[in-house]
């Protein structure tokens, strides 16, 4: 069977026939999601806290069953409360060679789950463009999402189709390898058919939902990035 998702505005079905242990809910320290759409994506899912992210938690009082991190940038109300709760601390040193995010992917990919990544957006872009890369390149199926922006990957061989509650303000596709091949499109005002993209030329952006449809996008070879503006209001 299909692997299939929910979201709260948005419905995913992957041709994969993934097989998943658990679903997880990773919180970073970038833009906060807002509460009401957290909570919908929280419950019943696991949740991971990377450094700062557990200051959204704290907020909620959404718990999480592991944090990890350096700890250079959360506050220290947060990170007691989630030690006091039991939460699963797991410490870097600050001198490292690699982001408290690349651990993170690096556990979640182990785990054999599906991923969903939140606050990793809207801040520095820096960060924004180390989680996207880092994420595409450990293969892991899941996203990057919140109630404004989403990022979803495909793989080789593989396709993708996102039914949304509301029509987005954009949907653009970006190839994360040198070159992507064989991309086709359904449901989308300017189509696809195997189309070969590549980083020189990023074309396909801005492209927009047809007649409320699906959206069926699929892949032959390479790492491909769905991004979908939900709305634009704080970007």
């Amino acid at each position: 069977m299909p692997y299939s998702i929910a979201l709260p505005n948005i419905q995913i079905s992957y041709s994969s026939t993934l097989q998943l242990s658990r679903e997880l809910l990773l919180v970073g320290g970038g833009r906060e999601p807002a509460d009401d759409w957290l909570r919908d994506v929280a419950a019943n899912r696991e949740i991971w806290c990377i450094d700062k992210g557990i200051d959204i938690c704290y907020q909620l009082k959404a718990l999480p069953k592991y944090l990890a991190g350096d700890f250079d940038s959360c506050h220290l109300e947060s990170l007691t409360w989630a030690t006091k709760k039991g939460s699963i601390i797991d410490a870097f040193n600050r001198d490292k060679d690699f982001t408290d995010t690349q651990a993170v992917l690096d556990k979640a990919k182990a785990a054999n789950a599906y991923t969903i990544l939140t606050g990793a957006l809207g801040k520095r872009f820096d960060h924004t463009l180390s989680t996207i890369l880092s994420f595409a390149h450990h293969r892991l199926p899941g996203c990057i999402v919140d109630e404004q922006e989403s990022i979803f990957f495909l793989y080789p061989e593989e396709s993708i189709t996102l039914t949304m509650m509301n029509p987005p303000k954009a949907i653009s596709l970006f190839p994360l390898t040198a070159q992507v091949q064989g991309v086709t499109t359904q449901g989308l005002k300017w189509e696809l058919t195997k189309a070969e993209l590549n980083q020189t030329n990023p074309y396909a952006i801005s492209n927009e939902q047809k007649n409320n449809d699906k959206i069926t996008i699929s892949l032959e070879t390479g790492i491909l990035a769905i991004y979908i503006c939900h709305k634009e209001t704080g970007l």
